[in-house]
């Protein structure tokens, strides 16, 4: 397998796709992300979200339309993709497949798993393929997501933090924005975090 990346538009959003030997698939097609598959697909199966924030789903629906695949979104987000700070951008909810906690998508021989970390947003997920998690914006690079948007959640964050120390130890971490890291390295801030967010949220 391969796996490509690129930050697209100003807040420099990862988008990713995962080339498969017979499809492909990509995941958080941000702004303009659209040029940078079209480079680099020409079987896509699917458009995975991590999350439902406009700067990981802008391009959602100029993917679908080019490449005729399917949209999956976490469940609890859906409802983001047509309300997102008044940005202004495409609404297209209702093309959107609805994903559960814990639900396995399989594209020929490319399987992920959705995995619910609610806080960043309610349906804040990470997707794990092999032995890997993209993150979105839950997790990163020594940092984690913001709790302090509209629809984000202090007290879920905190659960989500504490439940992602069962992630599984040295996969590679995939996040949303900048560098990739590793669950290993990032369980060891998890507790910081946790005692951050209670003490800014009392």
């Amino acid at each position: 397998m391969n796996i490509i990346k690129q930050a697209c538009g100003v807040y420099e959003t990862n988008c990713y796709i995962v080339k498969g030997k017979n499809v492909d698939v990509v995941i958080d097609p941000g702004y303009k992300a659209l040029d940078f598959i079209k480079q680099h697909c020409t079987k896509l199966a699917a458009i995975l979200n991590t999350h439902g924030h406009y700067d990981h789903v802008w391009d959602n629906l100029d993917v679908k339309e080019y490449f005729n695949c399917e949209i999956y979104c976490p469940s609890d987000d859906i409802f983001m993709l047509d309300d997102n700070f008044s940005k202004g951008f495409k609404k297209h909810s209702k093309y959107a497949k609805a994903v559960q906690d814990k639900e396995k998508l399989i594209f020929d021989e490319l399987e992920f798993t959705f995995h619910h970390f609610a806080g960043h947003t309610p349906g804040c997920s990470i997707i794990e393929f092999e032995n890997c998690y993209f993150s979105g914006d839950f997790l990163f690079y020594k940092s984690i997501g913001r709790w302090d948007f509209p629809y984000s959640d202090a007290k879920a964050m905190i659960n989500s933090l504490n439940k992602a120390k069962n992630l599984k130890d040295n996969f590679i971490l995939y996040p949303g924005h900048g560098i990739s890291t590793n669950t290993s390295d990032e369980k060891l801030h998890l507790d910081s975090w946790i005692r951050y967010i209670n003490a800014n949220n009392s």
